[in-house]
């Protein structure tokens, strides 16, 4: 293994120093992916936004993300790493400082899109050099942990970060931290690595910028048609109409162009490969089942009325099950490479307990330390399955596909966390107004419980000092607020339920695979003793 050409000389001799400078710098950019998912308040207040459009710009990140995740190949193999590096830094620190200036929300958006340009181009280039460090055996793997650990856990990390600011200071103080961890990552790249290098450039071939531009086209109308889909009444509106146009055009010129060119973004022969597509569904359902702990999340500060830094000490909990089962995943995938259904079994086989857990265990009160376990579970199931179902994609691409099995996987991720948040929102829309409406039902001025819980809301606020009539509308609130929860709660639970008969029947389904994969293996050994 020989040492990269791009570091100094004195830092040969610590390669476990510069595997944790080079993984510092890389959570300096993916941290500027996840903290803005935690001022998601500060902008709807400070920007006047809506929530839809905060989902929005969250989405533009990682537009951003993609569309330079094919194009960042050819340019970290053309530019010298030090000067590249120092340039995408430096963007990253423009773009963090103008987040605490910029009052208009179009302009809000573009700068977010920006900056998924900018994290992407600091974390694929970081974990190119990580791989320098690494058994060739290990390169195909190792990266894909650190990449996909890194954003399950930099959420609950920055979240703790954000918590103790927003106690302290305003939340805008959050970009400084961002800020100040680009600024050291801009040190430790000036100060360690070289300002010329021996390498001869792979020549910057003509670079499929069209091709480009249809995607970015097709990505940002498909993230506004799911995301403002609801809001505007789906093909009611003309809005819609016309995205769901830009998004079928947009994206049969993206394939048609990459099929035909020389030299396209990505190899789409590739997609003709079923196990492709095994790898992406499989995806797609993980991902669709894995946002379901926002819906506990958003039930710990909503219902329980839990502060931020609650929310996140129980993300830590998460956040261990993360590590502790992607160590597992990661050395079993060494050992057995062909345990893929056993990865399968054991994660859905988690899903399926934290979700019937919490389906059967959520209270309007309940303590923190009931909620432990369940979260630890969802973090142990992203753990198992995520980083064996990127690296079963990868490898079923084939090789002069190249990059081609990882940029189509980041594609499935973004499909299906858009799909994933577009259907617990309507999800929780349809059931939250089956359950108001059926207790709604029940809820007269005849009905005794209404009246005795109307009359016990009502001596509460007269106990309090209120005067008859507005005691009267407190308590008509209260019982409002009342329903609400509870229509919540049914929600949460039914949405769980679904999941739960999900996770189940995959966990079925992939341990018969895994027992028929094992009987196979044994008659295939026994023939050939024979």
């Amino acid at each position: 293994m020989n040492p990269p050409v791009y570091l100094r000389n004195w830092l040969h001799r610590s390669p476990w120093m510069v595997r944790i400078l080079l993984v510092f710098v890389t959570l300096s950019a993916v941290f500027q992916f996840g903290a803005f998912a935690l001022s998601q308040n500060f902008v709807i207040s400070y920007l006047g936004a809506q929530q839809e459009d905060v989902t929005f710009a969250i989405q533009m990140t990682y537009v951003g993300i993609l569309v330079m995740l094919p194009v960042q190949f050819r340019f970290q193999r053309y530019f010298e790493p030090r000067n590249y590096m120092i340039v995408i830094l430096s963007c990253g620190i423009a773009l963090a400082a103008a987040c605490l200036f910029v009052q208009d929300l179009v302009l809000f958006f573009v700068i977010r899109f920006l900056q998924g340009l900018v994290v992407c181009g600091i974390a694929s280039c970081m974990f190119v050099h990580v791989s320098a460090y690494l058994k060739t055996e290990h390169r195909q793997v190792i990266p894909s942990v650190l990449l996909y650990g890194s954003v399950l856990a930099n959420t609950v990390i920055i979240g703790m970060v954000a918590s103790n600011v927003s106690l302290t200071a305003d939340f805008q103080q959050l970009y400084y931290y961002i800020i100040l961890f680009l600024l050291i990552s801009l040190v430790i790249i000036m100060t360690g690595f070289k300002s010329r290098t021996d390498r001869h450039p792979y020549p910057l071939w003509q670079i499929d910028w069209v091709g480009a531009v249809f995607f970015v086209t097709a990505a940002v109308a498909f993230a506004y048609t799911i995301i403002y889909g609801s809001k505007f009444y789906w093909l009611t509106d003309h809005r819609i109409r016309l995205s769901i146009l830009i998004t079928v055009v947009s994206v049969f010129l993206y394939i048609l162009r990459e099929y035909s060119i020389k030299r396209p973004l990505i190899q789409v022969r590739t997609l003709l490969n079923p196990k492709i597509w095994l790898g992406l569904l499989l995806l797609a359902v993980y991902y669709g089942m894995k946002e379901s702990i926002n819906l506990l999340f958003g039930y710990t500060g909503v219902v329980l009325q839990w502060s931020p830094a609650q929310t996140m000490e129980l993300g830590l909990f998460n956040l261990a099950g993360i590590i502790l089962f992607m160590i597992l995943s990661t050395a079993l995938l060494f050992r057995k490479p062909g345990f893929f259904p056993g990865f399968l079994f054991i994660g859905f086989a988690l899903l399926l307990v934290y979700h019937l857990w919490v389906y059967l265990l959520i209270t309007p009160d309940l303590a923190f330390e009931d909620l432990i376990v369940p979260i630890f579970l969802q973090g142990a199931a992203s753990g198992m399955m995520l980083v064996p179902i990127v690296v079963f994609i990868i490898r079923a691409a084939t090789p002069a596909a190249g990059y081609t099995g990882l940029v189509i996987g980041a594609y499935a991720r973004f499909t299906a966390l858009l799909n994933a948040s577009a259907g617990f929102y309507n999800l929780q829309l349809y059931y939250n107004q089956i359950y108001k409406e059926s207790f709604l039902i029940h809820i007269t001025g005849t009905d005794q419980q209404t009246a005795e819980r109307l009359d016990s809301f009502k001596q509460l606020y007269l106990s309090k000092g209120y005067v008859p009539e507005q005691a009267a509308v407190l308590a008509n609130g209260a019982l409002s607020r009342l329903i609400g929860t509870q229509a919540q709660l049914l929600t949460v639970r039914a949405v769980f339920m679904q999941l739960s008969i999900i996770a189940g029947s995959i966990m079925i389904i992939a341990g018969i695979v895994w027992i028929l994969a094992s009987v196979l293996k044994k008659s295939n050994a026994v023939a050939q003793i024979n």
